[in-house]
């Protein structure tokens, strides 16, 4: 490869990368009319109870928008996204670590482990999350697993 095109393919390549990323995060995230975990406030699960945001204050992250219940939090989540984001792209844990499907969620119905946000299906009597609970290990485990194929 002649020089000047290693130079443009090494200073445009990122920029391509970057391109696709959100598009890839849009494919595979839980949201719906363009809006993750329902509306709700990602920063507010980990003050203990999740709120509803207020489409008035919203961040879009890579892609993906997030609507917040305050200002204060939109903030905190602006300066590291990551930490907030829910794993599994927003969808259920339980299915994703048990079968590797994505599967919708009550956004009331959450867990915190290890400084990351579960989220779980709780419909028609079926609560994820108790069976989660009977082996959080190994479904996480399988579940980093699953995801990774999805987002890979």
């Amino acid at each position: 490869m002649p020089m000047k095109s290693l130079v443009i393919t090494m200073v445009c390549l990122p920029v391509i990368l970057f391109a696709q990323s959100p598009g890839s995060r849009q494919k595979h995230f839980n949201i719906k009319e363009g809006i993750a975990i329902g509306g709700y406030d990602p920063v507010s699960y980990f003050e203990g109870k999740p709120l509803e945001g207020n489409p008035g204050i919203q961040v879009a992250h890579q892609g993906i928008i997030y609507h917040f219940a305050n200002a204060q939090n939109a903030s905190r989540f602006k300066k590291d996204p990551a930490r907030y984001e829910p794993a599994y792209g927003g969808w259920c844990a339980y299915a994703m670590g048990e079968s590797g499907e994505k599967v919708k969620v009550d956004p009331e119905t959450f867990k915190i482990v290890e400084g990351t946000l579960y989220l779980f299906y709780n419909f028609w009597g079926n609560n994820t999350l108790k069976d989660w609970n009977r082996d959080e290990r190994k479904l996480k485990d399988s579940g980093d697993r699953n995801w990774n194929n999805f987002v890979k």
